[in-house]
């Protein structure tokens, strides 16, 4: 098939071992990171190394990370944001020199995804992730000491509100000047590595407490993409992210941007979108939720697609403990169902006698 298929391992604590991850058929790319540095902060070629040569022993490549998290000042245009786009720029460096050629990012204030409850019991006994409005409401974390699943521990509940309160000053339309300085700054340098940036989109994709958030929709995207002109400033095109909102059309924006040449990175999983705009995480098939899964591979299979593809959040499923959204049985399913659909629509698309 052309497009390469990954599974998210976090390193040698991830209750999910390579040995496993290899037993999936048709799996060839490990996506990792360095955990243990600090944003802001050089990472340890020693580390990247041991990612690379552990992935190699079992057959697999280390290729794409995920992520290279941007610091906080470099989001809010302060400090002493050009030593830390240098730090940022060295970490690129370094990821290629061990092999890797796409770097996920994302430009979320404060917390890289919100959801309400991370082990929502389902009717076949089965849990997931899901962001219920009803437990939103009358929160507000300027006033409550507010502790939501995707919040960063790390943060005090002061220092959380000093943000929140940095954010709003800032606007749109700020945080659209500081991601602009972002890629100038970045994407030359990856371009010279022949490394692609993916930056995820906000999830979900509209504002939470106030927060701004700009990778949001279609129109955002293009601006995103108009930044800096280049294949090495690409998408992670994460349905489920973009598509707990019910004005993002999915299969039409994968289509666009497939044909564009400008998704390194697709994050595939299905959800439920409620009447009030709530959304469950469900299992990787169309009709357990509200996405279209084959029309969302056809759209890539159409435009010769050849990037990275990883099954997302899963759910946990037949007793399997760990960490929410990350088990082993749901992804191995998950990336078992794309394997299907890319296999199909890839020969479809393919010239008449040919074989993908």
């Amino acid at each position: 098939m052309k497009m390469k298929l990954s599974f998210r391992w976090y390193g040698k604590e991830d209750p999910i071992s390579l040995d496993y991850i290899a037993q999936i058929p048709g799996m060839r790319s490990v996506v990792s990171a360095v955990y243990d540095v600090k944003p802001g902060e050089v990472w340890p070629e020693e580390s990247l190394r041991e990612i690379a040569e552990a992935s190699r022993r079992h057959g697999l490549v280390f290729d794409v990370v995920e992520s290279i998290p941007v610091h906080e000042d470099i989001k809010l245009g302060r400090g002493d944001v050009e030593h830390l786009l240098e730090v940022y720029c060295e970490n690129i460096r370094r990821c290629a020199r061990h092999g890797v050629r796409c770097v996920t990012y994302n430009f979320m204030p404060v917390f890289d995804w919100t959801r309400t409850q991370l082990d929502h019991l389902a009717a076949d006994g089965s849990t997931s992730l899901v962001m219920y409005w009803d437990q939103m409401k009358d929160l507000d974390p300027l006033v409550d000491d507010i502790d939501l699943p995707g919040w960063d521990a790390s943060y005090t509940k002061e220092e959380i509100r000093e943000l929140i309160t940095a954010y709003a000053a800032l606007g749109e339309e700020g945080l659209w000047r500081n991601l602009k300085r972002f890629l100038e700054k970045v994407i030359p340098v990856a371009e010279s590595c022949g490394v692609r940036m993916a930056i995820h989109p906000d999830d979900p994709p509209y504002p939470i407490f106030g927060l701004p958030r700009i990778i949001t929709n279609e129109q955002n995207l293009d601006r995103l993409l108009s930044l800096v002109d280049s294949p090495a400033n690409a998408l992670c095109l994460c349905t489920g992210s973009l598509g707990c909102a019910a004005f993002n059309d999915i299969p039409l924006m994968v289509r666009k941007y497939a044909r564009m040449g400008r998704i390194a990175f697709m994050h595939i999983r299905n959800v439920k979108i409620m009447e009030d705009g709530s959304f469950e995480e469900r299992a990787h098939l169309s009709s357990c939720g509200s996405l279209d899964m084959l029309e969302v591979v056809r759209a890539l299979a159409e435009n010769g697609f050849e990037g990275y593809v990883r099954p997302d959040h899963g759910r946990m499923i037949f007793g399997e403990k760990g960490k929410p959204g990350y088990g082993l049985y749901d992804r191995a399913l998950g990336a078992t169902y794309l394997n299907g659909l890319f296999e199909a629509c890839e020969r479809m698309c393919a010239p008449d006698g040919q074989k993908q």
